[in-house]
């Protein structure tokens, strides 16, 4: 059941599959995603204005605090699949939005690939953050 009558941050949950199964990411203190569109602008001869925007894929970033090595090895399994000549495939990401009525709303993004902007800053007596971006080919509802 959803904690109040809007989203909040602790409504939804993120599963990432990557080349080797399932990434545990074990403390995620934010997800954000974007929609990139291209514009497509039309001035017809008689003055009017049309246009849309063609959907090329998402991107976004999640920050995790680290306790893990689920980010690293993820990270290092891509590279390694790079430099031994095989494929960098691509992954998988579901996010699960607990909606206020209490249903729950299932997207999933295809074709995901990751790199890892922040690995972390290592200093005493401080968690180590890490960010991780995103680009998949597209979201659809499941």
């Amino acid at each position: 059941m959803a904690l109040t009558t809007f989203s909040i941050g602790r409504d939804t949950q993120i599963v990432v599959m990557g080349p080797t199964g399932r990434v545990d990411l074990s403390h995620v203190t934010g997800f954000e995603s974007r929609q990139i569109t291209s514009p497509v602008r039309v001035s017809r001869i008689d003055g009017t204005q049309l246009a849309t925007e063609l959907p090329k894929g998402w991107e976004g970033s999640f920050e995790v605090e680290r306790g893990s090595s689920a980010l690293d090895d993820l990270i290092s399994t891509i590279e390694q699949n790079f430099y031994s000549g095989g494929s960098v495939a691509p992954g998988t990401m579901y996010q699960y939005i607990t909606e206020a009525d209490g249903s729950v709303s299932t997207y999933q993004f295809d074709g995901i690939v990751f790199k890892l902007t922040s690995a972390g800053v290592w200093k005493g007596d401080s968690s180590v953050k890490q960010k991780l971006e995103f680009y998949a080919t597209r979201k659809r509802r499941i």
